[in-house]
């Protein structure tokens, strides 16, 4: 309990003191606007962290009382200099922040303060405008950094000089910098095993050879060339980013490696040994002449060899998305038998062929969406094709179908994209073997799919049950305007499964579709429709997201918010519809219903004598209008005929109280009698 309170006592002490946070040794000035480190923290502080204030020098006396310091952070300061006996108190600093600061400014300085830490271990100086020869300057003299970051500074050139001391660097940084070159930078960095050079300017890598490094990240660059050094000495790179650059050919490879990710996505790649034309340059060759003092030989070599001399049996993700491909060269993917991942999307593929016990066995992804795919090949025999294959993306194509059966041959498919093709689903054969003479896709049958899209392949209805046998959670027919035209049997069959259904732009009216045996469905899609009203249906189901977006619904129904579905909702989209602003129960009930989020609220309009509204905060004129407007009638026409009335029994009395004397007399003369006075 003491040791409580104590603990207690201190933690409050130290807010009180500079505004800080202290949580057991880790002590948090971030955003303070401090213009110097604070002296009367805990003395025992081991993790400092001082981001966004505005120190500006880091003196000899700052770190005095913080004698176990072992984190400090400064990222976001202004500061411009470390003089050189700040940290001789501090010592045991093993990870020092100084990004986006002013550190060029008077960088030796800086440099003498950090000599001192003989157990520095991570170093992040990005963001400080530095050059290359201050980096130099700044770390020649630590030789236990593990890790450094000089990302978003102004280096332009790397050569042998710069990192030469930090032999037992692991991780290197060198991100959003002008480098275009860089010459032996890195061959004395024995132990580095990741890197970072993305977003510079470097325009080739070739003779690369840092055979100890893991990961290598040369993307967004402009590089045309990759080209690693011809020895078979084992490389123990697993990652290499080649994405965003200006790559015209496939990278040459280290022969003898532990490639694991190849990135080469948005490039300029293809394959020339073939071209569209039909025309091969197979046996093109050129002659090399070499020259060595009296020597002279010849060597001839194939100038489109095609054949990749590099082991890729561990490469599981291969990304050559966004390239110039139109044909793969034959045995390439042959020699990555271990891949699970292969994309292949926006390319200009026009072709591509699956067979019967191809390597891919592994293949658990393959998208070959955004191409120009009008046939997709494939022997199907007894045996699986792709066995592991649980994601097809084919979305974006020119394909009419799909070789029949394939997908019960691909045993664990689980999601498929064929939106934006020109297919039709093959409904149920009246006849034994029709279906398969019809240009069509059949998945009937095909259990283990669970995700399928259809959007935009200009289904004509979707008669005869095409989803029997599977389990269907999440179908997409949009941008379909006669998907839902004619027998609707085939909802029966996903009643059970099916969560989530979108039905945009499909040209829906009210009284299309009865969506009641929907029970399962939690997220339907109904924009873009022509609903004028709202579906009644709807009210029995238990969504939690509802689309009703770009409609002609000028209103929902005043107890919507107290129906099965009001009370399950947890998101609506509501805007895009002509609402009547004098008919706004429905939206005033929505508000009240807790949790309901409507995300595009600030979006929803409402009409009143041709003026544009928000609900949110109609005008008070408009709101008295809508009051008379929504009023009973009858109520109204007694309001209006009871004044009249009045006026009318008023004149009557005045009437007849002034022609009184003169009525009694012409009533007397006409009956003859006479009355008793």
């Amino acid at each position: 309990l003491a040791v409580g309170w104590e603990s207690g006592v201190a933690t409050a002490w130290a807010v009180s003191l500079g505004g800080c946070k202290a949580v057991q040794s880790t002590v948090d000035c971030t955003g303070r606007w401090m213009i110097s480190v604070p002296g009367n923290l805990r003395g025992d502080t081991e993790e400092l962290l001082l981001d966004d204030n505005t120190i500006q020098v880091l003196g000899n006396a700052s770190l005095l009382s913080y004698h176990q310091l072992r984190c400090l952070s400064m990222t976001k300061n202004r500061l411009e200099f470390i003089e050189p006996g700040a940290f001789l108190s501090s010592q045991g600093l093993h990870v020092l922040s100084l990004a986006d600061n002013l550190l060029f400014t008077n960088y030796s300085l800086t440099a003498a303060a950090l000599s001192v830490l003989p157990a520095l271990r991570t170093l992040d100086l990005a963001g400080n405008h530095l050059t290359e020869d201050m980096v130099s300057v700044l770390v020649w003299n630590l030789s236990s950094l593990k890790s450094l970051s000089v990302a978003r500074n102004m280096i332009m050139r790397l050569d042998s000089s710069i990192f030469v001391n930090l032999t037992q660097l692991l991780e290197l940084n060198l991100e959003k910098n002008y480098i275009f070159e860089i010459d032996q930078a890195f061959e004395g960095l024995q132990r580095l095993q990741r890197l970072n050079v993305a977003y510079n300017y470097l325009p080739c890598v070739v003779e690369f050879g840092l055979t100890q490094l893991r990961v290598l990240n040369v993307s967004h660059n402009v590089i045309e060339w990759f080209l690693a050094l011809e020895t078979d000495e084992l490389f123990e790179l697993e990652v290499l980013d080649l994405s965003h650059n200006r790559l015209l050919f496939f990278p040459v490879l280290p022969r003898q490696s532990k490639l694991h990710s190849l990135l080469l996505k948005d490039n300029e790649m293809s394959f020339y040994q073939r071209l569209p034309n039909g025309t091969s340059l197979a046996n093109v060759t050129v002659q090399f002449l070499l020259i060595d003092g009296n020597s002279t030989n010849v060597t001839t070599v194939s100038l489109w060899d095609e054949i990749c001399h590099s082991n890729l049996s561990s490469l599981r993700l291969l990304d050559m998305s966004q390239n110039q491909v139109w044909y793969l060269p034959e045995g390439l993917l042959a020699q990555m038998p271990s891949l699970t991942q292969l994309k292949l999307n926006q390319n200009c593929l026009e072709t591509f062929h699956l067979l019967e016990g191809d390597p891919l066995d592994t293949l658990m992804e393959l998208d070959l969406s955004q191409n120009q795919l009008a046939e997709l090949g494939a022997e199907v025999g007894g045996g699986d094709v792709l066995p592991n294959l649980q994601l097809l993306n084919l979305s974006s194509n020119r394909l009419q179908t799909v070789p029949p059966r394939l997908f019960t041959h691909t045993r664990k498919i689980t999601t498929v994209d064929l939106s934006r093709n020109r297919v039709n689903l093959c409904p149920q054969p009246a006849v034994a073997g029709d279906a398969e003479s019809l240009p069509c896709v059949d998945i009937r049958g095909v259990k283990t799919l669970t995700h399928l899209s259809l959007a935009g392949c200009g289904l004509q209805g979707l008669g005869g049950r095409p989803f029997q046998g599977t389990s269907l959670i999440h179908l997409d027919l949009s941008d379909n305007h006669q998907a839902l035209s004619g027998d609707l049997e085939w909802l029966q069959d996903l009643a059970l499964t099916l969560q989530v259904l979108f039905l945009r732009n499909i040209s829906l009216s009210s009284t299309s579709v009865d969506f009641s045996g929907l029970n399962s469905l939690v997220r339907l899609d109904l924009s873009g429709n022509s609903f004028t009203v709202f579906p009644t249906s709807l009210g029995v189901l238990k969504l939690r997201s509802l689309d009703l977006r770009d409609n002609c619904l000028p209103a929902l129904p005043l107890d919507v918010a107290r129906t099965p579905l009001g009370k399950s909702l947890q998101e609506v989209y509501l805007s895009r519809n002509p609402y009547n602003c004098c008919t706004l129960g429905w939206w005033d009930a929505l508000q009240r219903v807790k949790g309901l989020r409507i995300p595009d609220g600030r979006e929803v309009t409402c009409s009143f004598a041709s003026r544009t509204l928000s609900p949110r905060a109609l005008p008070e004129p408009v709101v008295q209008s809508c009051r008379w407007q929504t009023a009973d009638m009858a109520l109204l026409y007694l309001v209006l005929a009871l004044p009249t009335c009045l006026t009318l029994l008023v004149a009557f009395a005045v009437i007849f109280l002034t022609l009184k004397e003169k009525l009694l007399k012409m009533v007397k003369n006409q009956c003859g009698m006479s009355s008793a006075y």
